[in-house]
């Protein structure tokens, strides 16, 4: 029996065309054609004011912190139930983390616990909308005008989807998105920086041209360019931006594509769910999600682990997510300590994400369904069961 892969990136077909008139035109170098193409179909269909494009989303996240002017000292809140790149992103700044717990429903950072996280030193919160579906932005964006920080949106797992019918990404001051190969929308490797307030466009330019101010020039504002700022080459490919175009174009039938993904799992694990057997996604009803994974949260990490280790024998890819940041190697250095985040360190050890992608087919689906359930009920009368309704220690 075939294998079923965790991940596999979804190609609509256009995208060799589009790199062949890439490599045709001569100029396969950054900010052409079809970079620019990708930043203007970002900023209709998303309301972002300006979307610059950048070889990764750390790197858009970089550009981001140092936009925030983070320096030593300054305080980051963040939560540890988050990719590394969200923290060394600002890190390199000399700015340190602050991290909080997360919400047992969304697993999205708390928001109610936000504020006595604030310090003296506190700079920026960054916010990360798990799984596509977004934070509470109406109340952390009140929250930052009232203590005057600035909001870094992690939108990695964002894009096209929606809070409030605004687009993720488009509502902090500043945005990162992600077309890393694991996302809906790829390009290998590739990522974008979402402007929203426009006191940082005339930087993010220069910073993401390494320091100069050739974006004036060519619009021919400037009869030279020079080094005016720090910066880095914060440019991707003209090749990157021709395979990404591809998938962009075609943002609404990838989303109805993964969507029937989601549903046939959510109608096909539910009755687990009914049994206690395991927690489904939950989905506010003020978010509209991208539909970016689904996963599962088992009674205890014990299950989580046998269930992932049984698929495997079976041949179907089922993968944990984040080791909470605050309990890695480098995080306990800073100071943190296990136990802190009570919710986090629960919630990250009973996670089980399922195979997702573009072609996954209904029979596919099935045999996971099948696998999960047979495993599952063949443990129901074992001392281990346990309800796996939300739960917050402490």
């Amino acid at each position: 029996m075939d294998k079923i892969p965790f991940n596999k990136p979804f190609l609509t077909g256009k995208e060799l065309g589009y790199i062949g008139e890439v490599i045709a035109s001569g100029s396969v170098g950054s900010d052409g054609r079809f970079t620019k193409l990708c930043s203007r179909l970002m900023e209709e269909r998303f309301g972002i004011r300006k979307t610059l494009l950048t070889p990764s989303c750390t790197d858009a996240l970089e550009m981001a912190f140092i936009l925030a002017d983070l320096g030593p000292g300054d305080e980051v809140i963040v939560p540890s139930f988050t990719f590394v790149s969200t923290v060394t992103a600002f890190m390199r700044t000399g700015a340190r983390p602050v991290f909080i717990d997360i919400r047992p429903d969304t697993l999205n950072m708390d928001d109610a616990l936000i504020e006595e996280a604030i310090t003296p030193r506190t700079k920026v919160i960054a916010p990360v909308h798990y799984a596509g579906v977004g934070c509470e932005m109406d109340r952390i964006m009140t929250i930052a005008s009232q203590h005057n920080l600035t909001v870094v949106e992690d939108a990695a797992q964002g894009v096209h989807a929606y809070y409030e019918g605004r687009a993720l990404g488009s509502i902090g001051h500043l945005g990162a998105y992600s077309f890393h190969e694991t996302k809906n929308y790829v390009c290998g490797e590739g990522g974008a920086l979402c402007i929203n307030d426009p006191r940082f466009l005339e930087r993010a330019e220069i910073l993401r041209d390494k320091g100069t101010n050739r974006a004036k020039f060519f619009r021919g504002e400037v009869d030279k360019y020079t080094w005016v700022d720090i910066g880095s080459s914060f440019l991707p490919s003209e090749i990157t931006s021709a395979f990404l175009y591809a998938q962009l174009e075609e943002l609404d039938s990838i989303g109805q594509r993964r969507r029937a993904i989601y549903e046939t799992y959510r109608a096909g694990l539910e009755p687990l769910a009914q049994q206690g057997l395991l927690r489904l996604p939950h989905i506010p009803d003020e978010c509209v999600t991208n539909y970016h994974m689904f996963y599962i949260l088992l009674p205890d990490a014990t299950t989580r682990d046998e269930l992932m280790a049984h698929l495997r024998t079976v041949g179907i890819s089922a993968v944990f997510h984040y080791v909470p940041l605050h309990t890695s190697p480098m995080g306990l250095q800073l100071g943190n300590r296990e136990g802190q985040l009570p919710v986090t360190e629960d919630l990250s050890a009973r996670l089980l994400r399922l195979p997702f992608y573009g072609d996954l087919t209904n029979a596919d689906q099935q045999r996971v369904i099948d696998a999960i359930g047979a495993f599952l009920n063949s443990r129901v009368a074992t001392p281990r069961e346990a309800s796996v309704a939300p739960r917050v220690a402490g």
